[in-house]
């Protein structure tokens, strides 16, 4: 979702008639736009202040291990993407993470390893 390859911003360039950098600045800019594909399954750990204090940083370091992948990367098959992001509003599970939208609170760097072979 929101993958925007170069032949795709070159058609809508063409199609709005604007040189290709004004339409790469406008995917760059955007965080629902990427140049890179996603994973099947995508990933995000709240590093908001609750999050990052309750061990966010563990999470993401052991996810990180377990996927051989750092944050904002996607593994070579192409099954999982990995973000840390701002917040997920859900401050009172925290740390929480989730997996495509479905959220996964009270987790630590073990549950979040754990949840995460369910999706394999």
């Amino acid at each position: 979702m929101g993958y925007l390859p170069r032949d795709v911003q070159e058609a809508v360039a063409e199609g709005l008639n604007v040189p290709l950098n004004k339409v790469y600045g406008v995917v760059s800019f955007y965080h629902h736009f990427t140049v890179e594909p996603k994973g099947k399954y995508q990933i995000a750990v709240c590093n908001g202040t609750a999050c990052y204090v309750k061990g966010a940083p563990a999470i993401i370091s052991g996810l990180e291990e377990e996927l051989g992948i750092k944050a904002g990367e996607t593994t070579k098959d192409g099954k999982f993407s990995l973000a840390a992001v701002r917040c997920l509003g859900a401050c009172s599970l925290a740390p929480v993470m989730t997996i495509n939208q479905k959220a996964y609170g009270l987790m630590n760097a073990d549950k979040a390893v754990d949840v995460l072979k369910q999706y394999e």
